[in-house]
């Protein structure tokens, strides 16, 4: 009988209906109801039977979580501007201090002059200062960082050289901390803009440890800001200072940053868009006669320490700006996806509908036609 015919259809169609499994990306989000799972490829969106509220929800979901990184990508992008702001303003002070310093040592070549910061040792103890983030959800920044560090560390080891760590940024404690087989030092935050005094705080340390003569040498491991897209963890040598005032790495190299580029975000068609830069600062030419009213000795002692806390400032915030452009980038990526899997799932969402609208209505059809 027709009334016969609609049960069974109408079982037919709950019966579809009982399993809800959606697949993204190779994880699997499985609904309060079992089912079994199904073979699907890595990175494709499969959906098996689940019912039109689950796949609203879903998809409501995956919109909230598109305004989240939109908002955090925002936020990312003003910061990192007001961090190259800093590197750029800090730069006139710190090139002045560099021809003063190579000013001095030419007048007194020939002297002999003692500068606990240039003294060469020979390297049975190495100081390695890495920076990293306080906070994730910034791609692979910590990670490359930290393996570049200990990378660095068993290189030094092999090499006889035992090491020990200054952690700057919370992901670099937390991480240490769980692995004694190294030797931490001390550990820092690394804060949302550093400062004349936290960089004081971080350089006094190294400086106990190596006019202490507790350390022979002290390394620097940091991302260096190359652009909103890219940054490289280096490694540069901080102690012993360089008497002309030049900034090298391990190798000897160096890697002074004369023109820095600078990335203004600006918006086209809607989009962010990034803009380079060369910036190069201007300044006063140092005259050359001076008169020492001070001993050599004293006004060395002055300089030096001032000059490295300016290298750590530097690497703090050469950090904290390429922190931040990787979370830009992060977040971009992770709207970006979110807006991809939104437009699939309504894809989906819509084809479902339409079938069960159009399944209802042969049910209906078929059922007229019966009577």
């Amino acid at each position: 009988s027709t009334y016969t015919y609609l049960r069974i259809m109408s079982a037919l169609s709950m019966t579809t209906a009982v399993t809800a499994k959606v697949a993204i990306a190779g994880k699997s989000v499985v609904s309060k109801r079992n089912v079994a799972a199904a073979p699907s490829k890595r990175g494709q969106l499969v959906i098996q039977n689940a019912s039109q509220k689950e796949m609203r929800d879903r998809i409501a979901s995956v919109g909230s979580t598109k305004k989240i990184t939109d908002a955090m990508k925002l936020v990312a992008a003003a910061k990192v501007r007001k961090a190259q702001d800093a590197v750029i303003n800090a730069r006139p002070f710190s090139e002045q201090l560099v021809k003063v310093l190579f000013a001095i040592n030419g007048k007194l070549q020939g002297e002999d002059v003692d500068a606990p910061l240039c003294a060469v040792r020979p390297v049975k103890t190495c100081l390695i200062m890495l920076c990293t983030g306080d906070r994730g959800l910034c791609g692979g920044y910590n990670n490359f960082a930290i393996k570049k560090c200990e990378t660095r560390v068993q290189e030094l080891e092999e090499q006889g050289v035992k090491c020990k760590l200054i952690l700057v940024g919370k992901k670099a404690n937390t991480y240490f901390k769980r692995r004694p087989q190294y030797t931490v030092v001390k550990g820092f935050n690394m804060g949302q803009s550093p400062t004349t005094q936290e960089a004081q705080a971080v350089a006094d340390e190294i400086y106990s440890e190596f006019v202490g003569e507790e350390v022979d040498k002290v390394e620097l491991v940091y991302s260096k800001f190359v652009s909103l897209i890219a940054s490289e963890p280096i490694i540069q040598t901080l102690l012993p200072l360089s008497k002309e005032g030049e900034v090298c790495n391990s190798e000897g190299q160096c890697i002074d940053a004369k023109n820095d580029e600078i990335f203004r975000l600006t918006s086209e068609d809607g989009q962010l868009v990034a803009k380079s830069e060369k910036v190069e600062t201007e300044t006063a030419q140092f005259e050359g006669v001076m008169q020492f009213e001070q001993e050599p000795n004293q006004i060395l002692d002055s300089i030096m320490p001032l000059y490295m806390n300016g290298i750590v400032l530097r690497a703090l915030q050469e950090s904290l700006a390429s922190e931040l452009a990787a979370r830009m980038n992060a977040m971009a990526n992770a709207s970006d996806n979110a807006k991809d899997l939104k437009n699939r799932l309504n894809k989906e969402y819509n084809q479902k509908r339409q079938a069960k609208i159009t399944s209802e209505i042969i049910e209906l059809v078929a059922g007229a036609s019966a009577l």
